[in-house]
Order: structure tokens, then C-alpha cells, then sequence
């Protein structure tokens, strides 16, 4: 008896934080949502995940070279258009924004991270993704806690509750630096 008051308390709980968040106007996200990547209009699934600290962004070929002082990376973006079934190929070249320490059940690793925008809703988003091979998970684009700070309420019940729907005049959201 005792144990079933606290979940109904833990419930009650929750149920008040998740109502106060909408009372406040907070928009609502799936824990996987559609995003287009900007400015290449590509759309795929993204994971929202609140596990990992910076986004990470399927990419292949990874290589580093300088521009002038700076060290930059060149990747091969490889992505299937979920609208429209094809596949989505370009080599990219950006500035290595910094470098993410990553820890995992297969031990650590360095990743490149890079400045990219992505759409989310009618949201536009300048987010930092860490650039890795995801070709053997389900989703290309996973979004972490630098990103989804700025959305709102996650719904981990749910799925694909807000289109993205930029323009050019959609509102867009700057990178936090930290």
C-alpha cells in the first residue's frame, strides 16, 4: 500500500509540472520529431535525446585540414529526404567549431563539432553537432540538451507533433555559446 501512495503521488507530480508547462505556453515535441537541415532543405528523423549532452549529425569521410590558422573539417553528408524518398548526397567543409570528448560502452572518442541550422516546428535552430557515422542507427540526426533546452515540453509518448514549417521569415534561435 504504501509503495502505490507514492507512485500516485510521483504521478500527481508529474502531471502538475507537465500541466503547468503547457499553462506557461511551452510548445509540446514527439521524442522523435521531423527537422529539415538548413540551408540544403533535406528532411529527416531526428531523436530527441535527453541522454546526450550536444547533438551528433550522421556524417562520412571525416577529415581534418587548416584554413589559414583555423582547423576545419571536411564530411560527406549523406541523408535520405524523408519527403521525398531520395537520397541526399553533398560533401561539406566547415570550421571545426571545438572538439567533443565522447564516453560510451565502446570507451571514448574525439568527434569534430560544427555550427549547423536546423529547422524544428517554424523554429529555426543554430545548434552544434558533433559529427559521427550513425549509419547503423535509426536515426541521422540525434538532438541533445544544448538543442532541446530551447523547445519546450518533450511528450516521450509521442511522435511527430510538429512539422517543420520554416520559411524565410521564420524566427531564428542563435546558438547558446556554452
Amino acid at each position: 500500500m504504501h509503495r502505490r501512495v507514492g507512485l500516485i503521488h510521483i504521478l500527481l507530480l508529474l502531471a502538475g509540472l507537465f500541466s503547468g508547462a503547457q499553462a506557461a505556453g511551452m510548445q509540446r515535441y514527439g521524442w522523435v520529431e521531423m527537422a529539415r537541415l538548413h540551408p540544403f532543405d533535406v528532411q529527416a528523423k531526428a531523436k530527441l535525446d535527453s541522454g546526450a549532452l550536444t547533438s551528433s549529425l550522421h556524417a562520412e569521410n571525416v577529415t581534418y585540414f587548416s584554413r589559414g590558422e583555423q582547423p576545419w573539417v571536411r564530411f560527406t553528408l549523406e541523408l535520405e529526404d524523408e519527403r521525398t524518398g531520395k537520397l541526399f548526397r553533398r560533401t561539406l567543409e566547415e570550421p571545426v567549431y571545438r572538439i567533443v570528448r565522447i564516453r560510451g560502452a565502446g570507451g571514448e572518442e574525439r568527434r569534430p563539432v560544427v555550427i549547423l541550422t536546423i529547422c524544428l516546428g517554424n523554429t529555426v535552430y543554430e545548434e552544434q553537432f558533433n559529427l559521427e557515422d550513425r549509419s547503423d542507427m535509426l536515426y541521422p540526426i540525434l538532438l541533445g540538451r544544448r538543442t532541446i533546452q530551447h523547445l519546450g515540453v518533450i511528450d516521450v509518448t509521442r511522435t511527430f507533433m510538429n512539422p517543420p514549417a520554416c520559411d524565410q521569415h521564420s524566427h531564428v534561435s542563435r546558438m547558446d555559446p556554452n
